[in-house]
Parts: C-alpha cells; sequence; structure tokens
C-alpha cells in the first residue's frame, strides 16, 4: 500500500486535508495534483485581493502573516506553500489522476503517466477552477478569447468586452479601465449579480455614470469573431454588434463532470452536484470522500476555502476514527 489517504487536487482544501490528517497521526498522506501546489491561485488575476481576510482561509493551524486585512494572491501562493513545507506529505505534482476504482476495500488511483497507487480512503479535491463554463458558441475558443483574466497591461489601448457580471468580472472591468482599456461590459442579465465585492460597486456604477465603462444587460452572446462580438438583445430580439479586440469570459467555472462519473460517482444533470452525505461528506463508495468546491456543482458561491477547511476537519476525524479500527 503507497498511502493510508490519498488527496485527488493541491489546492488550499486538498492542503488543509493533509494538514488535518497529519495532525491527528495519519502520516501516509499523499496528494497528486495535476499542476502545481494551489495551481488554481497561480490562475487568479496577478493582482488579485482575497474577499476573505486572512484568518478566515488559515488551514492547518498556521497563522496566515499578511501586511493587510485581506491579503493577495501572492500572499496566498506564500503561505499556502509554507503549509505544505511544515506538514510535509508526500507529493506528486504535475500528475492527473485518471482513474479510481475500489477492490476488496482498497483503491487503486492511476495517473496519467500509467501508474497506480493504493490507499485505504481517498478524498477528491479537485475544485472545479480548472473547468470554465462554455457558452457552447461560433468562435469561443479563437486565439483572441480567454477564458481567464491575469492583468491589465497585454489589453491597454485596446477593445475589451468581458462576458458576464459578476466578482471577477467587476474586478477585471475596473482594473483594465484604469489601464487605458475600452471596456464593455456583456451580461444576460439586468444587473451586476449580488455576489459582487459590495465595495466595487459604487466605484463601478460611477464609472459606468460616466460612460467610462460600457454596460449591456439583457443580452446573450450568440457568436465571436475576429474583432468583433455579436449579442442578441433579449428585449428586443435584435442582433447587435460589438467591436472587440480582446473577448474575456468570465462566466463561471464547473466541477469535472466527466472524471466525477468516471470514479463511479452520480452527478445531477442540472445542478452537476455530485451525490454525497452533506453530514460526512462520503460519497456511496465508501471511504471516497469530496473535500471543498468540488461538491458545489453550478452553485460555486456557496462554498469556499472558509468552509472547505471544515469539510478537512470533518473527513479528517471520521478517517482518523476508521483507521484506528483497521
Amino acid at each position: 500500500m503507497d498511502a493510508d489517504v490519498i488527496i485527488i487536487g493541491g489546492g488550499p482544501t486538498g492542503i488543509a486535508a493533509a494538514a488535518e490528517l497529519i495532525k491527528r497521526g495519519i502520516k501516509k498522506v499523499l496528494i497528486i495534483e495535476k499542476g502545481s501546489i494551489t495551481e488554481s491561485i497561480n490562475k487568479y488575476p496577478k493582482r488579485m485581493v482575497f474577499f476573505s481576510t486572512a484568518e478566515n482561509i488559515e488551514v492547518g493551524g498556521l497563522p496566515f502573516p499578511t501586511s493587510n486585512v485581506k491579503p493577495t494572491r501572492i500572499e496566498a501562493l506564500q503561505y499556502y506553500r509554507k503549509v505544505v513545507a511544515y506538514y510535509d506529505p508526500n507529493l506528486l505534482l504535475y500528475t492527473e489522476v485518471t482513474n479510481v476504482k475500489k477492490k476488496k476495500g482498497l483503491f487503486y488511483v492511476t495517473t496519467h503517466r500509467k501508474n497506480t497507487y493504493t490507499a485505504k480512503f481517498v478524498i477528491v479535491a479537485t475544485g472545479y477552477f480548472d473547468f470554465p463554463r462554455k457558452l457552447n458558441i461560433p468562435g469561443e475558443d479563437l486565439p483572441h478569447v480567454t477564458k481567464y483574466y491575469d492583468e491589465p497591461y497585454k489589453y491597454s489601448f485596446s477593445k475589451v468586452v468581458i462576458v458576464g457580471a459578476g466578482n471577477s468580472a467587476v474586478s477585471a472591468a475596473l482594473e483594465l479601465y484604469r489601464h487605458d482599456v475600452d471596456v464593455t461590459i456583456v451580461h444576460r442579465g439586468e444587473d451586476f449579480k449580488k455576489t459582487a465585492k459590495y465595495w466595487l460597486i459604487p466605484d463601478l456604477q460611477n464609472r459606468i455614470k460616466e460612460g467610462k465603462i460600457k454596460t449591456k444587460f439583457n443580452r446573450m452572446v450568440t457568436s465571436i469573431e475576429v474583432g468583433k462580438i455579436n449579442v442578441k438583445n433579449l428585449v428586443s430580439n435584435k442582433i447587435e454588434t460589438l467591436n472587440a479586440d480582446f473577448v474575456i469570459m468570465m462566466v463561471g467555472y464547473l466541477p469535472d463532470v466527466n472524471f466525477l462519473q468516471k470514479i463511479g460517482l452520480n452527478v445531477s444533470s442540472e445542478a452537476l452536484k455530485p451525490e454525497f452525505n452533506e453530514n460526512t461528506f462520503e460519497t456511496k463508495i465508501d471511504n471516497l470522500f469530496l473535500c471543498g468546491t468540488v461538491m458545489a456543482g453550478t452553485k460555486t458561491e456557496t462554498i469556499f476555502i472558509e468552509n472547505g477547511r471544515d469539510h478537512a476537519k470533518q473527513i479528517a476525524e471520521i478517517i482518523k476514527e476508521r483507521n484506528s479500527k483497521n
């Protein structure tokens, strides 16, 4: 047996799960991560500030030092790296898990390198940030279209259309505007989403009133072409064309449904939420647990690092109890 517990995913909740297990005396913990440690945070906007305060995203009982009330992306990358170094779980990075099978009480976890690792328990903490929601429209995969926003400088003095009106879209629009970008926000709803950072909305509304950021609400994107984007007015049903040197799709993210189904889990067809016990986070497969945002389905705003780390504690307690009986 290669490990007592294999954790699939090396983001904050996967790290939290490893820390909580090791704190409870379970030393043979293996994290398998298809990218780097906290790969999702690596993909966040370079100058992003977290919505949460530092103490709310601490894991493993280790303090999160920060010079501000709300930490930055760079501080988070440093912090979670230090947590991993402190608890020292076994790591397999840049290694993608392709399947999980259970035979006679033991899990066999196979990777894209054709290697198989065994464990008594498996925790799936794969999150959702690697799987941007697709609109399934023509032109969505053109080179000038991106589903991740990193920083404003490459967009300066160009026309950018942001599709979406949530927290990420609001933050990106303001930062782009302040770096000489002609910004238009397109959203199928009537207003910005309620999940947007409340302290940014007044700033954004003032920029809209000044005409410095344009909005197209009640619009559905129908296609994207080089240099333009076509949208349907949901009130008049007319098609409008907007000039766009770049298009940033910020319409959300989804769990890896194909992987979850492949390993034997039931996933609801509409909410895309995997089936699990809401009290223990255990799936229908005994000793296979879900942890963090992978459980959220399309409701990604319901689970964050704050409650994902609590899932890790509960799962670790259950595993500790069961492991002691073996």
